[in-house]
Parts: C-alpha cells; sequence; structure tokens
C-alpha cells in the first residue's frame, strides 16, 4: 500500500472562506483528485477481500428512476428490429438521472466559478463535443472529464457502513427518520455504526453509505411516489459540517456513495454545500443512487461489511458523470 503522508485536514491551506483545500496534493495539471489514492498496491491488497467468488450489483437498472429528480431527462430505451433475426436498441439518458458517478466537471465553487484544481468555469467546454481523434483530442476540450476515471478504474477495498440497519437494529425497529426528507446523518452516527460492524478504515477505501432511499422506494407504491416527486427535493443525507469534512478528508477515502440522489442532507445551504469540498476542493468522486439493498443482506449474512469494489464508469472523453457500472466482490 502506499506509504506517501498525506496532509491532515488542518494542515491544508484554504481557500477564501474555505477550509481544506487539496489542490496541491496531486500537483497543479491532476485530473484524478483522490482516484490517486488508489494505487496499484492498495488494489492488490483490496483483491485478497476476494474469498468466496460472490459478487454483488451496486446499479440501479438504467431505466430508472422514471421521473428524475433536478429537472433532469428521463432515460428511454428505444428497441428496433432490423432484419427478424436481429434487433438493435439506443439509450438517451442523463449520465446523473440514476446510479451514478459525479464528476469533476459536474460541481464547483459557488460564487467563485471554479472547478477542481483552479479550473475557471469560462474554461469548461460545453455544447456539441465533436472529437476527430481519440488518441490525440483537444484537452482543453475534454479537461477534468470522467474518461480520466474511466481510464484509471475505481478499483479497491468498499466498505459498506450499513445506516438502515444500524438504526433499525437489524430491522427489528422503525428507521427514526424518512430517507425523503432533509434529515442531516451526524457523523458519531457513521462513526459508531461502523464500530458496531466492527469496520476499520484504511488509506484508498470506498466508503459506501446506506441511508434508506431504496428500500423506501422499494416499499412504496406507485402513489407514493409521485407524492414525493410533487414535493420537490428533499433527502437525507451526511451532514455538512466541519468534522464531517475532517473525517472523510483524515481517512483518506478514495471515493464515497450512497443510495440516496444526493450524498449530503437536501437541500443545503449555499455556504455550507458539501459538493463543493467534495468534488471543487478534493476532486473526490461522488456516487448517489447506488443500489445497495442486495448488498446489505450479503454483508449481514457473511458478517462481512468489506469487500473488493470495481468501478468502470463510461469512457466519455470530456464527460461530466457517468453510470458507476460498480459490483462488490466477496
Amino acid at each position: 500500500m502506499s506509504d506517501r503522508k498525506l496532509p491532515t485536514f488542518d494542515e491544508l491551506p484554504k481557500f477564501k472562506h474555505f477550509s481544506g483545500c487539496a489542490w496541491d496534493v496531486w500537483g497543479k495539471d491532476d485530473e484524478l483528485g483522490t482516484i490517486n489514492l488508489l494505487t496499484e498496491d492498495v488494489v492488490k491488497e483490496a483483491a485478497k477481500e476476494i474469498k468466496l467468488g460472490k459478487s454483488v450489483c451496486l446499479n440501479w437498472p438504467v431505466n430508472f428512476p422514471e421521473k428524475p429528480f433536478f429537472s433532469r431527462q428521463t432515460p428511454i430505451l428505444h428497441v428496433w428490429k432490423k432484419w427478424d433475426h436481429v434487433n438493435d436498441d439506443s439509450i438517451s439518458i442523463n449520465t446523473q438521472s440514476g446510479s451514478q458517478w459525479d464528476g469533476l466537471k459536474h460541481f464547483g465553487l459557488i460564487g467563485d466559478n471554479i472547478f477542481y484544481n483552479n479550473t475557471p468555469s469560462d474554461s469548461i467546454f460545453r455544447g456539441h463535443l465533436i472529437i476527430d481523434d481519440p488518441l490525440n483530442p483537444d484537452h482543453s476540450k475534454i479537461r477534468l472529464g470522467i474518461h480520466n476515471w474511466a481510464q484509471h478504474g475505481i478499483t479497491g477495498r468498499g466498505v459498506l457502513v450499513d445506516l438502515v440497519s444500524y438504526y433499525t437494529d437489524g430491522g427489528k425497529k422503525p428507521l427514526p427518520y424518512d430517507p425523503w426528507t432533509s434529515h442531516a446523518i451526524p457523523l458519531k452516527d457513521i462513526e459508531d455504526c461502523a464500530k458496531k460492524q466492527g469496520t476499520t478504515f484504511r488509506q484508498g477505501d470506498i466508503l459506501i453509505l446506506r441511508v434508506g432511499y431504496m428500500q423506501r422506494f422499494y416499499s412504496s407504491n406507485r402513489e407514493i411516489r409521485e407524492a414525493q416527486l410533487a414535493k420537490g427535493e428533499y433527502f437525507a443525507g451526511i451532514e455538512q459540517t466541519e468534522d464531517m469534512k475532517r473525517f472523510l478528508w483524515n481517512n483518506h477515502f478514495a471515493a464515497i456513495a450512497s443510495d440516496q440522489p444526493a450524498i449530503e442532507c437536501w437541500p443545503p445551504a449555499p455556504v455550507t454545500h458539501l459538493h463543493q469540498t467534495l468534488l471543487g476542493l478534493w476532486g473526490m468522486p461522488i456516487g448517489e443512487f447506488f443500489d445497495l439493498e442486495a448488498l446489505s443482506k450479503v454483508c449481514a449474512e457473511t458478517g462481512r461489511y468489506t469487500f473488493f469494489f470495481t468501478s468502470w464508469p463510461l469512457n466519455i472523453l470530456g464527460g461530466v458523470a457517468s453510470p458507476p457500472n460498480a459490483a462488490a466482490y466477496f
């Protein structure tokens, strides 16, 4: 595993009113962010998690949700017959309508209009991107694109912190909050849940939080789901505090994901918006809408909350985000 000593959160410089700016950690031209932590040694060590040969899909079907949040386009799958013995299909999606990684071009610093590594918003290419040569693209048009993570891979040790199971004592009690409301998950509960699971963290882990959105979705009928959509975007998620930032950085997670439509309690106040820190200051992938229901069952059955994790985002040169194509291996 990497022996490189990284600065602590409190050792990182400030950027204006933001604490914990990591732009200098991997160099001014870096486009990987915390994915740099997934070194060959880290991946080799993580592969030792495979003992049973069991794999678990962590992706919601690309067709879902049928009516995405945040005014995103509905996924459309079209299948047609070319000949009697041949079919083709096409799919049209917003890469952040369902299971997703938010990439480094997705969210910058509000008011400052800059993205990871001090990249000006005006320098981000927008519009119909045409690339003539995949081996020699115009870098100015694809800077900070999702292809950087796609070509590296998001592969390492995954760690599930199953907050739903923790709060409900394995399903014996009701969840004390509604995942479809603005409920902030305190850092203490994440730490206590991990402790109860017997989970310890190590540098380069992919942190995965089960907060309850998917369980609520699967247990609700269409009428309830429609009512939630009409209400607007209100979701449970991690609290937006300096201690939460300190925890996430000092554990040196390579990425963070959950089953919620937003990783953080939503809607956030602009000043506390964690997307700014995670993506804009650290370059940390944010995974949202992961389907963790099957993973939760396997972790409970095996008593193991760590596993080999792989994710291969779509190799879209200059892309903003991508479905994760993620899996856990036990």
